[in-house]
């Protein structure tokens, strides 16, 4: 017969356990995890990260985390370590070994072949008392009261616990450097994230033509102007190009349905003042920000505050931006 369980239940016990237990891990940065930081931050050689099981996934991402974010990083698993990988570690490393006991019989071979390289040796460990722990130049300390499995048995919270660390390691790492956002598009060069760190509104608004009208142009030739040039706006400008308002297709809209004389008004009648601009050589990722903000689709783009351009929603959607 089917056992019938409280699935939600379960899965809000497994959350709030994980939780709790990195919450606890602010009590256990302390001066050794300062020193380990430091200490990777004046390498000059790289950090390897190593673990068996679980503990070599979560060294793998941390691996990522620290080379993403200008910590050069590489995983060594423990168990081929000992079968030809060791060759991987020069004197001037720093081994990041993950271990939730730390009394593995894998570490237990590993640890006094990698002090015989030179290479310094961090332990990340649940279990303070262990082999690992009282071998290693710094200690994170990542005990946790149990794991969320009922058994107790399958790494859970440990592993959760030891992501944090790397986590906070590697944000440490990353301020200490002052890691800029410049910066970190340079190792993120791909996919939308690459484009939010790198792509300007230059690169943009150049493909679009240039809807611009004058304060006296009737709306009737605002109208043509807005339609051919398909940005669902146009800027009202003055002899020296500098912005004076706005017309969008829903001013249009509005100012029709109250009865307006699209023979006889003029572009200065309708238009609307604050239009929303940015400068040439801002990010492509604050016009998404300022048109969500706003709920608008299109942004001016001003140069020396002429206008230069028209960045729409659809460019950014086009770009992989959103």
């Amino acid at each position: 017969m089917k056992v019938v369980k409280n699935i939600q239940k379960i899965a809000e016990k497994v959350l709030l356990n994980e939780a709790e237990a990195v919450k606890k891990l602010v009590d256990f940065v302390d001066n050794d995890f300062e020193e380990c930081v430091r200490t990777i931050f004046d390498l000059n050689g790289r950090v390897v990260v190593t673990g068996v099981g679980k503990s070599a996934i979560i060294a793998n991402k941390i691996v990522a985390t620290f080379n993403s974010t200008g910590t050069p990083a590489l995983f060594m698993h423990a168990a081929d370590a000992i079968h030809g990988d060791l060759g991987m570690i020069q004197k001037e490393d720093l081994v990041l070994c993950l271990s939730k006991s730390g009394n593995t019989p894998e570490i237990k071979v590993l640890v006094p072949l990698i002090k015989r390289t030179g290479a310094k040796l961090v332990a990340l460990v649940s279990n303070m008392n262990s082999y690992l722990a009282q071998q290693a130049d710094h200690v994170l300390n990542a005990t946790i009261d149990e794991e969320a499995c009922p058994n107790n048995l399958a790494p859970t919270t440990s592993t959760t616990a030891h992501l944090a660390i790397g986590d906070a390691l590697a944000i440490c790492l990353l301020e200490l450097r002052e890691f800029s956002s410049e910066d970190f598009a340079k190792y993120h060069p791909g996919g939308s994230l690459g484009k939010q760190l790198y792509l300007k509104v230059d690169d943009i608004y150049e493909n679009n033509e240039l809807p611009l009208v004058k304060g006296d142009t009737l709306v009737k030739d605002v109208i043509i102007e807005i339609s051919s040039k398909r940005l669902g706006a146009a800027a009202v400008v003055n002899d020296n190009k500098e912005l004076q308002g706005i017309i969008t297709d829903g001013d249009l809209r509005r100012a029709i349905e109250r009865g307006i004389n699209i023979e006889k008004n003029k572009a200065s009648e309708i238009m609307s003042t604050g239009a929303k601009t940015m400068k040439k050589g801002d990010f492509a990722v604050k016009a998404l920000n300022i048109m969500q903000q706003n709920s608008i689709s299109q942004i001016i783009v001003l140069a020396e505050g002429k206008v230069e351009g028209f960045v729409h929603l659809h460019d950014l959607l086009r770009e992989g931006i959103i």
